[in-house]
């Protein structure tokens, strides 16, 4: 209908809109991960859950060098595993993901990180989060990540109204084009984590600001005397 199709065409224009003034913010879009290959991307991203990156990138140092690569890892014995990893948090379920991933990437892959979506996703402990960042980093393919960062971020810019990870990553891909997929989401993670917080973002010095509805973020107005802020104190 005539309606919807001018909504979506609003829709898209705002969205780019939006990725234009984040590429003015954040030019250089890539995971703030450490990584040589393929092979330690998908290490390192799969340390990353619940885990800063910062941490994982001090962790990763050492694990490379005592288990340089995928054959490396599918041979080592878990306990050695768990202890090089144990900083990240969840570690035995992280070192269980890791060395049935190797061992599955030497088994069914010839000892190559595959290529592909559908079959990064068979490897245990990845979902399309990790698939995405593998494809957009490593192979030069499109891929939108979409962290926790990007699920906040996405619903309150109103850009889906979704909230699950696979239905938001539907939502943001019709909005762009495809060589846009992986900077946007990289772009989204950066400001979420320097101005657009959780609990308190910083809408006063966005520049997204113009193109932002808010959805979900409270603003309180204080009596006479007092500056309004989101969190009804005065500043």
């Amino acid at each position: 209908m005539p309606a919807k199709s001018t909504s979506a065409s609003d829709q898209r224009a705002r969205a780019g809109r939006i990725s234009a003034t984040l590429a003015q913010l954040y030019p250089q879009a890539r995971i703030s991960l450490d990584f040589n290959d393929g092979w330690q991307c998908l290490v390192a991203t799969i340390l990353s859950a619940q885990c800063t990156d910062e941490r994982v990138n001090k962790v990763t140092p050492s694990l490379f060098e005592k288990i340089p690569d995928v054959a490396a890892m599918a041979g080592a014995p878990l306990e050695m595993i768990q202890e090089l990893v144990a900083t990240t948090g969840f570690f035995r379920q992280k070192a269980k993901s890791l060395k049935g991933a190797a061992h599955a990437i030497m088994s069914r892959f010839g000892g190559k990180v595959p290529a592909r979506m559908e079959e990064l996703v068979t490897l245990p402990g990845v979902g399309r989060k990790t698939a995405n960042v593998l494809l957009g980093h490593v192979f030069g393919q499109p891929g939108l990540v979409v962290d926790t960062h990007v699920r906040r971020l996405a619903l309150r810019l109103g850009l889906t109204k979704a909230k699950d990870p696979d239905q938001i990553e539907l939502d943001l891909q019709k909005l762009l084009p495809t060589d846009q997929w992986t900077p946007f989401s990289m772009r989204l993670i950066l400001h979420g984590r320097t101005v657009c917080f959780a609990r308190a973002p910083r809408c006063e010095s966005c520049r997204l600001l113009p193109d932002c509805p808010r959805i979900g973020v409270k603003v309180h107005v204080m009596p006479k005397g007092g500056a309004a802020t989101r969190s009804g104190k005065k500043q």
